[in-house]
């Protein structure tokens, strides 16, 4: 990845309420990360469809003449180089909204090519995937019931290794149904400036 200031952040949230924890992390990050170019797709607001419809696999399987709306978030994506993911944690995954965004988006012949002939390709080599997730229970509930490992295995190798792109930060916001308070602005700003660090250097921090 580049270390322009000038390559593009593609920030990704999905959640409903506009006045969320969410929302504010996502642009507080976005701030942190001024005045390189960032973008900030709200999937909510702009009505994104998650729904997999027979088009989309057809597409799939031809590798090409992707949906009107599946061709408008590839041409976000190949502007950026880094993507973040700023999402809550529901049931221990993402939102079924940006799982649809996923399952729609990075698809078979511009995420990755695969075939039975040749076996799979990954084709996003040349962006950085970071995750920013805001966790309702505590760290060491995490800890505990190996819910973080579940989530890196599921988005970091089953879905940022799978395209080919180079993993970035991961960072928790722990605790977040908590009262706001002066721990929960804390860890906001380390996750912000973490994620923001790795996006300046190119790479996650230590």
């Amino acid at each position: 990845m580049s270390t322009d200031d000038n390559a593009l952040t593609l920030v990704v949230t999905a959640h409903p309420d506009p006045d969320s924890l969410t929302h504010h992390v996502a642009e507080r990050l976005a701030a942190e990360l001024r005045p390189r170019a960032v973008e900030v797709a709200d999937l909510h607001r702009e009505r994104f469809d998650p729904r997999f419809t027979t088009e989309d696999r057809r597409a799939y399987h031809k590798g090409g003449n992707y949906p009107a709306d599946v061709a408008r978030e590839h041409g976000r994506l190949e502007r950026a180089t880094d993507l973040v993911l700023v999402f809550p944690v529901y049931w221990w995954s993402m939102p079924a909204l940006l799982k649809g965004w996923i399952d729609r988006v990075f698809v078979n012949g511009w995420a990755f090519e695969y075939s039975a002939a040749s076996g799979l390709h990954p084709k996003l080599q040349r962006l950085t995937t970071h995750l920013l997730l805001i966790a309702g229970a505590d760290a060491g509930a995490y800890e505990r019931h190996g819910y973080e490992e579940a989530l890196r295995t599921q988005i970091e190798h089953g879905i940022v290794d799978y395209v080919g792109s180079r993993r970035g930060a991961t960072v928790f916001i722990h605790e977040s149904e908590q009262s706001p308070s002066t721990a929960t602005a804390a860890s906001v700003a380390r996750a912000v400036r973490a994620v923001g660090e790795a996006v300046r250097a190119g790479s996650p921090p230590a």
